[in-house]
């Protein structure tokens, strides 16, 4: 049974970004919870070996993204203007074609949006990635923005391309829920930077894998960019909030993180307040494999 959308009432629209450069601060050191300090890779840049579908923890790295960072260099994170509608109206699954430097013509797609830093993320296949250099144009055919399921409206539907919801194996339920394969259950009571938010259209907010029998529990060592998790307890409607019965799909956007409080980021897909979203357990839900359909 296919899903009823409103994809016919959306706009599709160009949103500009440059490929950024990583950053460094003035102190250089990260300090983790148990207070050792170090060195660590971390946002922005040309990522030529994390990829979605690889690991999430376990990097000697600290926020870093997969594949290419991009922002919109005329305005400065969080303030309004170009910046602010790149991060708003890009979604996952959308086409992203470099028209500047030697990899111009070349195309990749939208895989997240990383919250704070204000970058939308882009992978690009390996031998595309070794022709890109920092500050090359990505220009992203944002679709997505509003949509809607017309027979369950009372789940919420962000950042997803209209095209790549219909492969996420999604099945509606007798009992007027919807089943959507993940591949881990996280309890929102290990949810970190970034709850509270607004508005769940750009951003994410990150998994906190400090607590080692949390995370034996729910086996969340093996997280990888670009999976599909359900977030229990928890909705994002709007805000993003601990909501007992409520279930929010998320997806995988950066790795694991030192500072307290952070971890790999989770940036929302689908939410519903009233529970109506049933995890199913899979394995293979993830955007490396979905974005083989596409």
């Amino acid at each position: 049974m296919k899903l009823k959308t409103n994809q016919e009432q959306l706009v599709c629209q160009s949103v500009l970004g440059e490929i950024t450069s990583p950053l460094g601060g003035i102190n250089p050191y990260r300090i983790d919870p148990e207070g050792h300090s170090d060195i660590y890779p971390g946002v922005g840049g040309i990522t030529y070996n994390v990829r979605i579908g690889d690991r999430a923890c376990g990097l000697f790295a600290d926020h870093v993204e997969p594949g290419v960072s991009i922002s919109n260099f005329t305005q400065f994170a969080g303030q309004a203007g170009p910046n602010r509608a790149l991060n708003l109206f890009a979604c996952v699954g959308n086409e992203a074609t470099v028209v500047s430097g030697d990899a111009k013509g070349k195309k990749g797609r939208i895989t997240g949006k990383h919250g704070g830093i204000d970058h939308v993320l882009v992978d690009f296949a390996p031998e595309v990635l070794d022709q890109l250099v920092i500050g090359d144009k990505i220009q992203v055919k944002a679709h997505g923005c509003g949509l809607g399921l017309l027979d369950f409206p009372g789940i919420k539907l962000l950042n997803l391309d209209p095209a790549l919801l219909h492969h996420l194996g999604i099945k509606p339920l007798k009992d007027g829920r919807l089943q959507v394969p993940v591949t881990h259950q996280v309890p929102a009571k290990i949810m970190g930077s970034g709850i509270g938010h607004s508005q769940s259209h750009s951003g994410d907010y990150d998994i906190q894998l400090f607590d080692k029998p949390t995370v034996d529990e729910y086996g969340l060592a093996d997280l990888r960019l670009g999976d599909f998790i359900a977030i229990m307890d928890a909705d994002a409607t709007y805000g993003r909030i601990y909501k007992t019965g409520g279930v929010v799909i998320a997806i995988v956007v950066h790795s694991d993180c030192v500072l307290a409080g952070h971890g790999p980021g989770a940036m929302v897909a689908m939410a519903s307040r009233d529970g109506l979203i049933v995890p199913k357990i899979n394995a293979k839900a993830n955007l490396n494999n979905y974005f083989t359909k596409l």
